[in-house]
């Protein structure tokens, strides 16, 4: 087992970096900023935050396609403003959320356009050349319609057409802008799970933006995390989620998270509490299912407990119910439960 460590150069680094835009008559708009950021080879790398924070103009000023306001922006110890197209192109690969018209491409000779800043102005491809072209449709999935034109796809088959480019490409850097976006769960875990592969395994300093918080709280080394306020904070998901600093993140957005299960609330329960007793999954899911329900589970007394089984699943156990003025009772599983608990709720002694 290995684990990612700082490298003596990191891939890319901002110092006091303001990033925005020229507003009218050339007046700068600053969207955040000063920001100190590092990105490390071997790294995953999520970056988060509500919407309007900034998170696609950070990644569109690090990838070098706008200007920033202020500050400096190294990519592998070199300015990045120095850096001629060719060289930037061998240095980092980015895919940002615009939709890539492609004409008449398929999709293998779209990806075969990510060798190009290392073919030459000939374009003439080697045998390494053709197995990265191969190897990325191959990790993304795309090979199955590699020869499909790339007008013909869906949305998040272009996605995924657009990660290979990036793959070919073969760059120390990726920057991606929304990746999982048009993808179904399945793809999105799968991508997490490939970009996560790439950085371990091939030492890839990897950044990519995206609203799949829960993903991104398991999948990232490290989060950079933009609020609102344009401040941004950068750790271990753990580190930021226990010190509240994600929770306040979005608490504009009208959203609780929930640090014990890593989640964000749905519901807002108006009902009586229910001491809770038991854990494991059983008393996850227990506690979810009385949560929708309109109840407040709870570790403290309460008039009314439930007590899971010490394992989940049929025939292993029952759930316990027991109340004032009310026999204990025996469920076989949560329906149950919840079916008895609401009959009880609708009696005023509840």
């Amino acid at each position: 087992m290995s684990f990612p460590s700082p490298q003596p150069t990191p891939a890319l680094m901002a110092e006091a970096l303001t990033i925005g835009y020229a507003g009218r008559r050339g007046t700068p708009r600053p969207v955040a900023g000063p920001l100190h950021l590092a990105l490390w080879p071997g790294e995953l790398v999520c970056l988060l935050g509500p919407n309007g924070a900034g998170k696609s103009t950070l990644l569109r000023t690090l990838a070098g396609v706008q200007a920033p306001l202020g500050g400096a922006l190294t990519v592998a110890g070199e300015p990045l403003a120095s850096l001629g197209p060719e060289v930037r192109a061998r240095q980092l690969s980015i895919v940002l959320t615009e939709r890539v018209e492609a004409g008449y491409l398929t999709v293998q000779e779209l990806v075969r356009l990510g060798r190009y800043p290392h073919t030459g102005w000939l374009g003439n491809f080697s045998a390494h050349d053709h197995a990265q072209v191969q190897a990325a449709l191959v990790a993304t999935g795309t090979a199955l319609f590699a020869h499909r034109p790339v007008g013909e796809l869906s949305d998040g088959e272009r996605q995924k057409v657009m990660l290979a480019r990036a793959l070919a490409q073969d760059t120390p850097l990726i920057l991606l802008d929304e990746p999982t976006a048009h993808l179904d769960l399945p793809n999105r875990v799968a991508l997490l799970r490939l970009l996560h592969q790439l950085a371990r395994t091939l030492g890839k300093a990897i950044l990519l933006s995206t609203h799949e918080l829960d993903l991104a709280l398991q999948a990232a080394d490290r989060v950079w995390l933009l609020p609102a306020t344009g401040e941004l904070l950068a750790g271990p998901p753990e580190d930021l989620v226990l010190s509240g600093a994600f929770a306040a993140a979005f608490q504009r957005e009208g959203l609780a998270f929930d640090p014990a299960t890593g989640t964000f609330e749905l519901h807002a329960p108006t009902g009586p509490p229910v001491q809770l007793v038991g854990d494991g999954a059983a008393a996850f899911w227990t506690r979810r299912a009385l949560l929708r329900a309109g109840l407040v589970p709870t570790a403290g007394p309460a008039a009314w407990r439930v007590t899971v089984p010490a394992a989940a699943g049929a025939g292993l156990g029952f759930w316990l119910s027991e109340g004032p003025g009310q026999p204990a009772q025996q469920h076989s599983s949560i329906a149950a439960l919840l079916q008895a608990l609401g009959a009880a709720w609708e009696n005023p002694a509840f």
